[in-house]
């Protein structure tokens, strides 16, 4: 058994020289040691898509961003409900409804409480949201709608924010995702790697997220959009790295759900996928993401049969 607990962040650092092997063997003991074979499998929509005024550099629907994208406004409520269902079909239990934009208008927030209340009453999905910088009351009503798990996302580490965008800033989301907490819901809170952050910058936002203690932890790998002002950033960080991430974030949050999220099927060969979750992913984002494609439900089904793991 692994004791990391009186590890510093100098100590997390240096795991990044061991080799990638003897790393995945410890996380891989860390995971066996919390869970069992499990990976729970959720879907998202893209309820609301672009017009974004947030300036996030990452992101395809920012009015900021130089190409367009297919945007739309919120989408009717029975189009949700039928996606949440066809997600059902696939294998999903979680469904999370997504829309773009600080916060919704006084109007569409109405319309997303209908819509989180028709994916509760389906039989065996569990519904999340993630819809931007809530109010506390706005937090309230979506929890009595029936929203189980809030996804609010650090994206990085404090120190590089600001490299990323400036028009909201760490602190903002650190207080979305405690106001989440307070009211009962669980926090679905993780980061974009590759965009340029050192390794240290990885340490702390793990580091960040320990003190935050969400239930599952999307690591998404940031997947260069022509357009935005990352687009040449497919260099800044190879598969290696992207393992020896994965595994410290699961030694340093050794009970969190470690999910993969955008990125993994562009960045990542069909092997090295397997060696993450190998290594201690133990959710995945099944279906597509917001504005990219990513794996079939068959093709996850497969290759989780192929290491005796299990979809639910």
């Amino acid at each position: 058994m692994y004791n990391f607990n009186n590890y510093k962040k100098e100590d997390f650092l240096k795991l990044y020289d061991k080799p990638l092997s003897e790393l995945i063997d410890i996380s891989n003991t860390i995971t066996k040691e919390n869970f069992n074979n499990e990976v729970e499998a959720c879907s998202i929509i893209s309820a609301r898509t672009g017009a974004c005024s947030e300036n996030c550099k990452y992101c395809s629907q920012s009015k900021k961003k130089k190409k367009k994208i297919e945007c739309h406004p919120l989408l009717d409520v029975e189009t949700v409900k039928k996606a949440a269902l066809s997600a059902k079909d696939n294998g999903a239990t979680r469904f999370c409804i997504v829309t773009s934009g600080r916060v919704p208008t006084d109007k569409d927030f109405e319309k997303i409480l209908e819509m989180i209340k028709e994916v509760v009453s389906i039989e065996g999905i569990h519904c999340c949201a993630s819809l931007g910088l809530l109010s506390e009351e706005q937090i309230k009503k979506i929890k009595e709608a029936g929203v189980e798990r809030y996804n609010h996302n650090i994206n990085t580490s404090q120190n590089y924010h600001k490299n990323i965008c400036t028009t909201h800033n760490f602190e903002d989301r650190i207080h979305t995702v405690e106001m989440v907490q307070k009211h009962g819901m669980e926090a679905c809170c993780g980061v974009i790697i590759g965009m340029g952050e050192t390794r240290e910058d990885r340490i702390d936002m793990a580091l960040s997220l320990k003190k935050l203690n969400p239930k599952t932890v999307p690591i998404n790998i940031l997947n260069p959009i022509k357009g935005t002002p990352l687009e040449n950033f497919e260099n800044k960080i190879n598969e290696e790295e992207i393992l020896k991430t994965i595994c410290i974030f699961r030694i340093i949050l050794p009970k969190a759900l470690l999910r993969y999220a955008g990125g993994r099927t562009t960045r990542l060969s069909k092997f090295n996928q397997k060696q993450g979750l190998i290594a201690g992913i133990n959710s995945i984002l099944v279906g597509n993401y917001l504005t990219t494609t990513g794996s079939t439900c068959e093709n996850d089904k497969k290759m989780l049969k192929e290491l005796d793991m299990v979809m639910v």
